[in-house]
């Protein structure tokens, strides 16, 4: 499975389409929009990519192609893609800078305490098993990706506001990257779909501000644990940082619940 993340030109790139899990036997238009749309939101498909062909991606996600062109309708509404005619034509994706934030706060006012729990829950195994394996299986390359990771969250905290979709990105990223350097297919189609589920919310603009900087630095610390083949370490300090995200989602929560 492809691990790489940067830009490509304009070509398809098969990994970053695979990490889509399969939707279920429904395959509604309407799942398919919000699974693309949050992987574009993600940085799982760069700006500008192009899509795998309808035949391709249909088969990926398990539904038909006359249901994903109904998804790639609405995309094109929503201005997530665009289409090109001619010989290098295609699909292609038109990533927007920030996520709408609106939208956001409704989605974490819905969410239970319970069901939030749950979420961090799952995370808390998956990211803890996948840092552990990583640290037993990452070559050098996929940790010389996650340190890069750590600096683009960095970075990205200097931008302000908006800076919020590649503070998402940089930190959502980081997270598959460490599943994908675990080189385990399962923990990796998880960590992509909790991360479809959490990694927006946790970033919602809030008094005080995430400070991405820490975030980095914890980032950082599970990377230096991976990369010096630690994986009791590297495994503690994934649940740790899991806890701590449950912890700012939990008050982040309460704040929008009681802001009406």
């Amino acid at each position: 499975m492809s691990a790489d993340m940067s830009a490509n030109g304009s070509q398809p790139r098969a990994g970053a389409a695979s990490l889509i899990s399969p939707l279920a036997a429904a395959g509604r238009a309407d799942e398919v929009v919000q699974r693309v749309s949050q992987a574009i939101q993600r940085g799982l498909f760069v700006d500008g990519e192009q899509l795998p062909t309808e035949v391709e991606f249909a088969a990926q996600l398990g539904v038909s192609a006359m249901t994903l062109r109904e998804a790639l309708a609405v995309l094109r509404q929503l201005g997530l893609v665009e289409t090109r005619r001619g010989r290098t034509g295609g699909t292609f994706v038109r990533r927007p800078p920030s996520p709408p934030v609106g939208s956001l706060r409704e989605r974490l006012r819905s969410l239970t305490a319970t069901a939030l729990r749950d979420l961090a829950d799952e995370q808390f195994a998956v990211s803890g098993a996948a840092a552990k394996l990583a640290a037993e299986r990452a070559p050098a390359v996929s940790v010389r990706r996650l340190l890069g990771l750590s600096d683009q969250l960095e970075k990205a905290s200097e931008l302000g506001s908006p800076g919020l979709g590649a503070r998402i990105r940089a930190d959502s990223r980081f997270h598959i990257e460490v599943a994908v350097a675990s080189q385990s297919e399962r923990l990796t189609r998880l960590e992509v779909t909790l991360q479809t589920q959490l990694a927006e919310l946790l970033w919602l603009p809030h008094d005080p501000e995430l400070d991405a900087v820490e975030v980095a630095c914890e980032h950082r610390s599970i990377a230096t644990a991976i990369a010096a083949e630690d994986g009791d370490l590297a495994r503690t300090l994934a649940e740790r940082h899991v806890e701590h995200n449950l912890r700012r989602l939990t008050l982040l929560r309460l704040a929008v619940v009681e802001a009406g």
